[in-house]
């Protein structure tokens, strides 16, 4: 069995279900949110390396500002936060959808399978993106910035995305882009987590705990629509 076949049985036992990561992998928006970053820190008139931007990608920003040391060290980190979020919210840029992403949260929708956001965003851009995606009607859970008291690569947002599933985790497959975020889902028990390399290579979301890798959703998207196909014959 490859590795699809193996997921696929995993989605198909009772207890199966997805939890997505939103930024890096169900959407190529790490690019825009790490410039929002670097044009914050011009008008404040810091220089603030790629490297230490690439620290922010996948978790709660107040928590990396409160914690990295940086010229903003003594600032509040949730204004410093609000900062970067109104640069975000004055660019006129329309992130792309990861391939297969639409597709994977249709074809869930259709055959009944479980599926939860698990997103360090806030609720804000995550309904936006659901937009984006042509899923805001699909019933998609959802577990956001503002659910979390502590953010990947904390156990937490994994945990909830199971809860609000109703789910055991052991039985749930996780879909991650961030290294953080990968952590955050293996701490939280995730039965298997797959690395989505948009914005990482194969071998640092390995080394993170990924089981395995893929560029992008689409064979994830056509093994679920398979699935869905059998649902509704099934059903009838």
């Amino acid at each position: 069995m490859g590795l699809i076949g193996s997921v696929a049985a995993r989605l198909s036992r009772p207890g199966g279900g997805l939890l997505l990561d939103l930024d890096g992998t169900l959407v190529l928006s790490e690019a825009t949110h790490q410039r929002a970053f670097r044009d914050y820190f011009a008008t404040r008139g810091w220089y603030v390396t790629d490297d230490v931007v690439r620290e922010f990608s996948g978790r709660l920003a107040p928590e990396v500002f409160g914690t990295l040391p940086g010229p903003w060290t003594g600032e509040e980190p949730v204004a410093l936060t609000e900062g970067v979020l109104e640069v975000l919210r004055g660019m006129e840029v329309r992130p792309e959808p990861v391939p297969g992403a639409a597709r994977l949260l249709a074809a869930c929708a259709t055959a009944g399978l479980p599926m939860a956001l698990v997103t360090s965003a806030h609720r804000e851009w995550a309904v936006a993106a659901l937009e984006l995606l042509g899923a805001a009607e699909l019933g998609v859970q959802m577990v956001t910035a503002e659910d979390c008291a502590h953010g990947k690569p904390d156990p937490e947002p994994f945990r909830r995305g199971a809860e609000v599933l109703g789910l055991d985790p052991s039985g749930l497959v996780a879909f991650e882009d961030a290294p953080a975020g990968i952590a955050s889902a293996c701490a939280a028990g995730v039965g298997y987590v797959i690395g989505v390399t948009t914005s990482q290579s194969a071998f640092v979301l390995r080394a993170a705990g990924a089981r395995e890798t893929f560029a992008d959703l689409t064979a994830l998207a056509a093994t679920v629509e398979r699935q869905a196909v059998q649902h509704g014959t099934a059903s009838t």
